[in-house]
């Protein structure tokens, strides 16, 4: 039996499962509540258990012709700019599949692309979701504006403020982590030769770090700096006037390099950061007819830059069990339950994954210089890391 699901949101995570359906064979309505489709933000990482999944699906030129492929991943102190442990890039021949950076749009653009040649997906603008109503036999959606809707299933991949997630689990907001995220976009070409590098730098600092790494096909650089302990407040996005005294001010005591970096910046975007406890069980991701994908079920710290990939991993194993349903070997309910059974260890366990690295990259005193001796002692192991990049081979 061919099912008909309901999508809430309208991002990567949201795009990927609307592909990921139609190519288990469902029919799909995606809700966006925006006006257009658009992607909030700068850089992102992929990682070989997410480049895979998009090469499986044929998307794997279209990813060539945006991404830059970094030739390696570089941690560095950041007050002397001292290289600490270094991990060439060999995830193709490694894990099958490349190690990828590109700028958000550019993944949501591909998906988006990829989506819209679905005859079998409707995408709807301007459309945001109200709450839902499960019966037995049916969900049906009721938007903001008064329209409904109904199908066999409603996926919540509507992101961390999750309209989904706040009638299904009832479980509270996401919290402040005490983090601000300052980013920014740099073309590489005003950049000195030697700020070019083509590969992902880390440098690691107390109570913060910094990222950069090549987007656009390697045109542009992108800058990350995370700082910690700060107030937990709603603060604007892009272009944020104060943001680029902040980061003067937090990169003061940073290496030249860093202090370079900052300069050459047009402009910063300033965030707070939020997130949820690591999932505990499967009903957090799915019950009945109703299940959460992305950062609806999970949201990531950005340590160990997962977000994106697990969204995507989310995808295709709901594809699996979509396509069970598909065959008439499950129930939607039992597909459901089987997508949130496979799933929720495995992003439970990067969560958690990605809030150690938080605090190793932000360590301070003696348990500072430790992390660094094991870096330089173990660096090339303690990066790379089998379960995470080999997931789905």
């Amino acid at each position: 039996m061919k099912a008909h699901l309901l999508i809430a949101g309208g991002g990567i995570g949201a795009l990927a499962t609307a592909l990921a359906a139609c190519r288990a064979g469902c029919s799909v309505q995606l809700f966006e509540q925006t006006a257009a489709f658009s992607e909030v933000g700068a850089g992102l990482q992929l990682g070989p258990n997410a480049t895979r999944i998009l090469q499986a699906w044929g998307l794997g030129a279209a990813l060539d012709g945006v991404a830059a492929f970094p030739e390696r991943i570089v941690a560095r102190s950041s007050t002397s700019g001292r290289e600490l442990a270094c991990l060439p890039q060999q995830a193709l021949q490694r894990y099958g599949a490349p190690y990828a950076t590109l700028h958000r749009r550019d993944l949501h653009a591909i998906l988006l692309q990829a989506v819209q040649t679905q005859a079998a997906a409707q995408l709807h603008l301007g459309s945001a979701v109200d709450r839902f109503e499960e019966s037995v036999q049916a969900v049906q959606l009721q938007l903001m504006d008064g329209r409904q809707a109904q199908g066999d299933a409603l996926i919540g991949a509507d992101g961390l403020w999750s309209r989904v997630r706040e009638q299904a689990l009832a479980d509270g907001r996401a919290q402040p982590t005490g983090h601000l995220a300052y980013r920014t976009l740099i073309a590489r070409a005003d950049l000195p030769a030697a700020l070019r590098a083509h590969e992902v730098s880390v440098w690691l600092g107390v109570r913060q770090h910094v990222v950069a790494y090549p987007v656009r096909g390697g045109q542009w650089l992108n800058l990350v700096v995370i700082v910690q302990g700060a107030a937990s407040q709603e603060l604007p996005g892009w272009d944020d006037v104060g943001a680029a005294a902040d980061v003067r001010q937090a990169l003061a005591n940073c290496c030249s390099t860093l202090q370079a970096l900052a300069e050459a910046a047009p402009s910063w975007g300033r965030w707070s950061l939020y997130d949820r406890a690591p999932l505990s069980s499967a009903a957090q991701m799915a019950g009945g007819r109703i299940a959460l994908l992305g950062d609806a079920a999970h949201p990531m710290r950005p340590f160990l830059a997962q977000g994106a990939a697990m969204a995507i991993e989310d995808a295709t194993e709901l594809g699996a069990a979509l396509a069970m349903q598909r065959a008439g070997q499950v129930d939607i309910t039992a597909a459901l339950a089987h997508y949130a059974q496979q799933r929720w260890q495995r992003a439970a366990r990067v969560q958690a994954r990605a809030r150690r690295n938080g605090q190793i990259f932000h360590l301070a005193g003696p348990l500072r210089l430790a992390r660094n001796t094991a870096l330089q002692l173990a660096g090339s192991r303690l990066m790379d890391l089998p379960w995470l990049y080999g997931h789905g081979r």
